[in-house]
């Protein structure tokens, strides 16, 4: 087996500084942690009301008009990244991955309004290499390939006619079940404000606190955590869904029935290519592994996938969660890998390393302005924070 991949040095954060260092009791660190948090979400919303103020007063002076114009944006490419269109109340839940159906079609409407090139990912990718791209270029991607793209997002992307890539994950669309990671995070929403026995699912005493976000984050990680250390199969997982759904009083089987959180089939993923959706590589289980053997068996079995359902090449990739390190550059592009997005939101130039392209990930968090200014390119002058999300491992 191959050495595990050495990630690049970075800053000890604060965990690792408590381990280093010690700073008061536990309780004391969980304030600490939230204070800080609190605060930067301050910092980031008075940020996000000076830069729409910027962007309305530039949209009415023809400014931002004037950049979309201009040769520097005409030769660079916004690559846009989706999740979720939300069947329910998802958005509510998580408003940042999930957005509403009317919501999407506001999007597709603001990029037909300003004369937006939507270009297929495979042509962009060329075009951009080459620099030969048309005006204010722009590519859409959705990511990992829930039931709710079938159901919800595809019936508007086919109005607007619109080239669209799909980074399809494959073990949960064989193993057609909600997904663990994210199922565990909805119940637990949906459950907000109790308190549960935490024994059958963490193996531990203790009580699992639900009635903040900040302790649902925790109490889900924790069962994650016992999932893994376990080695729990698929459909042991998928019963401790439906224990905490039941502990909790949460109506698991009605998100089944909706396939809320499942991925698409096989079946339905065909359909899809037969109608044009790009399918393209996203890993088999949504992991990055530091080993080159398991890296390389992640994408083999996810291109495998693909090309079973009618794909004809599978050669454009996604990190996922936006997880990457330069270590991973040479394995891509020994396994064929021509293209490969982050979460880290910019234009993309042909200068640009086209295995690191930047890609905007939309959001409910984003107003329409927001997205005007980044399909004119005022937005990329502005600072921003990279949109890159804990990973789950299915």
């Amino acid at each position: 087996m191959a050495a595990p991949l050495r990630l690049e040095p970075g800053t000890i954060g604060p965990a690792r500084m408590h381990m280093l260092f010690d700073v008061g009791t536990a309780a004391d660190r969980g304030a600490i942690r939230a204070g800080r948090i609190r605060a930067t979400k301050r910092v980031d919303m008075g940020l996000k009301t000076l830069k729409v103020s910027v962007l309305k007063r530039s949209k009415r002076m023809g400014i931002l008009q004037a950049f979309g114009r201009s040769a520097w944006r005409t030769s660079r490419l916004l690559i846009l990244g989706y999740h979720g269109i939300s069947q329910d109340d998802e958005h509510l839940w998580n408003p940042a991955l999930y957005m509403t159906q009317d919501t999407l079609r506001r999007r597709m409407e603001v990029l037909v309004r300003n004369e937006c090139s939507v270009l297929s990912l495979c042509e962009a990718v060329t075009r951009l290499g080459t620099n030969d791209l048309p005006p204010r270029s722009v590519v859409i991607t959705f990511d990992d390939g829930f039931y709710n793209f079938f159901a919800r997002a595809f019936p508007v992307i086919r109005e607007f006619g619109f080239p669209v890539t799909v980074y399809q994950t494959s073990y949960y669309s064989s193993f057609n079940r909600p997904v663990f990671d994210v199922a565990l995070s909805y119940i637990a929403w949906k459950g907000a404000g109790k308190r549960i026995e935490g024994l059958r699912f963490t193996g531990s005493p203790e009580v699992l606190d639900l009635s903040t976000a900040e302790s649902r984050v925790s109490a889900c990680a924790r069962i994650r955590q016992a999932a893994h250390r376990n080695g729990m199969s698929g459909q042991a997982k998928d019963e401790i869904v439906d224990e905490l759904a039941a502990a909790l009083e949460v109506d698991s089987e009605s998100i089944r029935a909706r396939r809320m959180l499942h991925l698409m089939t096989p079946e339905e993923l065909n359909q899809l290519v037969k109608q044009g959706i790009d399918l393209q590589l996203h890993t088999h289980r949504h992991r990055m592994p530091r080993d080159r053997d398991l890296f390389r068996r992640e994408i083999s079995e996810n291109r495998t996938f693909l090309r079973a359902l009618g794909q004809p090449s599978a050669n454009h990739f996604c990190y996922p969660s936006g997880v990457y390190a330069n270590g991973f550059l040479p394995w891509l592009v020994d396994l064929g890998v021509h293209s490969a997005t982050t979460c880290d939101p910019g234009l993309a130039s042909p200068k640009r390393r086209v295995l690191l392209l930047p890609r905007l990930m939309d959001s409910s968090e984003l107003s329409d302005v927001e997205l005007e200014g980044w399909v004119h390119g005022v937005s990329q002058v502005f600072p921003r924070r990279p949109t890159r999300r804990a990973m789950p491992c299915y």
